[in-house]
């Protein structure tokens, strides 16, 4: 994960120096839903998410659930940006106060920290 060669020095560089790294279950939703409809560019094994689970675990990071309060901002989020899961990242974020890793430059129109 940390070794993609699609990730950003500066995002490997602030992941491997984080004190404590978080993970959205909205993203393994996110990745469900585009494997069953088949709308993934990434082959990915059967086991895809028992094996992005364990390196998650390997590199620390904790499992963050939606919450109502997350749901709460969702609902009060301006419409910059369509995709339903990155709008969950972002309220999560906000109500969190998290920077969020991403090369989606319209994150940044919700006032979240991005690192990329």
């Amino acid at each position: 994960m940390v070794d993609d060669p699609r990730l950003s020095r500066r995002a490997r560089s602030e992941i491997e120096a984080a004190e404590r790294l978080i993970y959205s279950v909205a993203s393994f939703w996110e990745i469900a839903l585009k494997l069953s409809k088949g709308g993934f560019d990434l082959a990915l094994p059967e086991t895809w998410h028992e094996d992005l689970l364990a390196e998650l675990r390997e590199i620390g990071a904790i499992r963050l659930e939606i919450q109502p309060a997350h749901c709460r901002r969702l609902q009060q989020l301006p419409w910059r940006h369509r995709d339903p899961f990155d709008r969950m990242l972002i309220a999560q974020a906000q109500v969190e106060d998290f920077a969020i890793v991403t090369a989606d430059r319209r994150f940044k129109k919700y006032g979240v920290t991005v690192i990329w």
